[in-house]
């Protein structure tokens, strides 16, 4: 085998360099897009005359700790002072991302690096609004979706 087995000619070239731009096009058409949401459709809804399901359960009060949070599916679950807890969407406000962390009272979105506070308002952008609040109840030790 020889350096001339490997010649491509101009066509050839471009060629793969079409089908490795195509590609990588492909796999960054989804980067940075918002989840899809969650059906709400008929079948999520009780049916007439039944009482509405119960408020899921989304952490024990000791799972979230003071002056920190935790994300728990698409939740993010602060408490800011002791026995005050707070919820948010998970999804970053600047591009729709999932937030990953919080640590060191800061809620961290990977993608772009936005920032947000345990109250949900933006630390650090590129995001330039708060977490999109969520309503949730303490009942004794639990933390639910109101």
């Amino acid at each position: 085998m020889n350096i001339n087995d490997f010649v491509f000619s101009r066509q050839q070239a471009l060629r793969y360099a079409g089908v490795g731009l195509a590609t990588t096009a492909a796999g960054c058409a989804t980067y940075g897009k918002a989840p899809e949401p969650a059906s709400t459709g008929p079948a999520d809804e009780p049916a007439a005359g039944t009482a509405a399901p119960a408020s899921k359960v989304l952490a024990k009060t000791t799972d979230v700790p003071v002056g920190s949070g935790a994300i728990i599916d698409e939740v993010v679950v602060t408490q800011p002072s002791q026995g005050v807890f707070k919820a948010f969407s998970a999804v970053c406000t600047h591009a729709g991302c999932r937030v990953a962390t919080v640590a060191d009272g800061v809620i961290n979105c990977p993608c772009h690096g936005s920032k947000f506070n345990i109250d949900g308002s933006v630390a650090n952008g590129p995001a330039q609004k708060p977490l999109t609040s969520t309503a949730i109840t303490v009942q004794d030790d639990s933390i639910m979706l109101a």
